[in-house]
């Protein structure tokens, strides 16, 4: 009896191994008319009719490998993932002085950086085997404010993740024209997000009746899933390989979620 057990064990986990190592098919995607923008599509191999689909947003360097990575990390998980390119098409910082401007210019003006990850969701649902009624937006630094702020649009959408994301928002009113339920993955002492801005954030959630989680991981600072921080946390970001494996694991939680309950 006791070898019949471990049998199935052994079973159960090369299984879930397999079903977590999806082979994938990846590619660039060029999308836009009068600006261009360069994105990533990648999703399984055996992908099937009406498969669930991330659109996910860049931290402040870019369409990197880094977005690359984890564009692939969900995907094997079996959704479609576009890894937007919201900067356009050829733009890539070449160092963190130039990133900060980039980012600046869309945490300055909202209505660019909604109208350009509008543009980059709309591509998403024109993709073949998209559920358009399973669709969430992941993102990650300044990334995660733009996810946040797509859902301030009223896009129709089933969830937001956002990782180690910047959460203010000058126009906090409009947190009720969210339609999505959102998932906050946050360091609980990132410097970059100050508790202000977290507090005006769970304000504009409970005001406008958001269904919103917010996750706070102990000793972790900004950019706790990017291994290229380093893990000084006196920088302000660093990588945190605990917080980096738990805030996965909640995504992959709340996406069966809200996609096993999303309306057609």
């Amino acid at each position: 009896m006791k070898k019949t057990n471990l049998l199935s064990a052994v079973t159960v986990l090369v299984f879930s191994l397999f079903a977590n190592a999806q082979a994938l098919t990846s590619k660039t995607l060029e999308y836009g008319s009068t600006e261009k923008y360069e994105g990533y599509l990648t999703m399984p191999k055996s992908v099937k009719a009406s498969t669930p689909a991330i659109l996910l947003i860049h931290n402040w360097m870019g369409l990197t490998a880094e977005t690359k990575k984890q564009a692939d990390r969900f995907a094997k998980l079996g959704y479609i993932v576009l890894a937007a390119d919201f900067y356009g098409k050829g733009i890539h910082p070449k160092d963190v002085n130039e990133a900060a401007a980039l980012a600046t210019k869309y945490k300055t003006d909202r209505k660019l950086f909604r109208d350009h990850l509008a543009l980059s969701l709309a591509e998403l649902k024109k993709q073949t085997n998209v559920d358009g009624a399973k669709l969430a937006v992941a993102g990650y630094c300044v990334g995660g404010t733009g996810a946040l702020e797509l859902a301030r649009s009223g896009a129709d959408i089933a969830g937001v993740i956002t990782f180690h994301g910047g959460l203010d928002s000058p126009t906090p009113a409009d947190g009720k024209n969210i339609k999505a339920k959102v998932l906050v993955l946050h360091g609980a002492i990132d410097p970059n997000v100050p508790d202000k801005d977290v507090a005006a954030f769970e304000d504009e959630m409970k005001a406008n009746k958001v269904d919103y989680q917010l996750v706070k991981y102990a000793n972790t600072v900004h950019s706790f899933t990017e291994m290229a921080a380093g893990n000084d946390n006196s920088k302000g970001a660093a990588y945190n390989e605990a917080s980096d494996r738990r805030s996965f694991l909640a995504a992959e939680n709340f996406l069966s979620e809200i996609f096993k309950t999303a309306k057609k």
